[in-house]
């Protein structure tokens, strides 16, 4: 044995270990939560976003010292607008109440009282026939128990997010459909409509990026534009989207000059 290894009590030899892996842990995350600022950056760069990303995650409870929302949104994509402004937040369970179809393609279990107006809301929708019994089932979902749900702006989030939300219009999800194609995570499904938050769920179980037109209800809450949309990125393969991203702009940028040269 090294005479230098003698001295040392094996419960100080443990302690130190464990003091050196805890450092490293929290070098890790300060270095992921750099790659995150970078990686929102970037995207709001070479797309000329006009709203910045937004990190969404689901946990069973929140961060310490992170806020919940003041007061509820009229619908659980409200919530996104804020993050993209800038704030930092979470809700509970009860904050999606105020949507009962948010709350379902968010896994969220609802009272009685509740799950009635969802039942009543469904009912009027199928009436004027702006949705069949028979999609209903189809709507993706979230599976797993909802604990909270965390907000931030990319940019500025202390959390790793289970999913990227890119609002843009059509050049810029173009661009982003075509970064997630480069790196093997093209949606294998059509473009998605009704509900808007429906892309989430689809997002985090399909594992592969997802692209939704939006809703009457989302453009209400959002101020989403006529010409916009929403492109939603697993958070574990935002990395190797934004890498793709810089590649398929500048490609883009010569293509056009090719064409136009061609056009003219």
């Amino acid at each position: 044995m090294d005479s230098s290894a003698r001295w040392i009590p094996r419960a100080t030899g443990r302690f130190e270990f464990e003091q050196a892996r805890l450092s490293d842990a929290a070098i890790r995350r300060k270095t992921d939560m750099t790659d995150l600022k970078g990686q929102g950056v970037q995207m709001q760069e070479l797309l000329g976003l006009r709203f910045p990303p937004v990190a969404i995650a689901f946990r069973a409870s929140a961060p310490p010292g992170m806020r919940r929302i003041d007061s509820p949104a009229p619908a659980g994509c409200g919530y996104w607008r804020r993050a993209a402004d800038g704030e930092v937040f979470y809700t509970e369970a009860r904050d999606h109440y105020t949507c009962p179809v948010g709350a379902h393609t968010h896994g969220i279990d609802l009272p009685a009282d509740v799950a009635e107006q969802l039942n009543g809301l469904v009912q009027t929708m199928v009436q004027m026939q702006y949705i069949s019994m028979e999609e209903i089932p189809r709507i993706p979902r979230r599976q797993g128990a909802f604990g909270v749900a965390l907000y931030a702006p990319l940019t500025g989030a202390p959390f790793e997010p289970d999913v990227v939300l890119v609002r843009g219009n059509v050049k810029q999800l173009m661009l982003l459909a075509e970064a997630a194609q480069s790196a093997g995570l093209a949606s294998g499904g059509a473009t998605m409509g009704r509900p808007t938050c429906s892309v989430l769920p689809e997002a985090l179980q399909s594992g592969r990026a997802a692209t939704s037109f939006g809703c009457i209800g989302n453009r209400v809450y959002t101020g989403l534009g006529d010409d916009e949309g929403y492109y939603a990125i697993p958070g574990v393969h935002v990395t190797e989207v934004v890498s793709k991203l810089a590649l398929i702009t500048d490609a883009n940028r010569r293509l056009e000059q090719f064409h136009q040269s061609r056009a003219n």
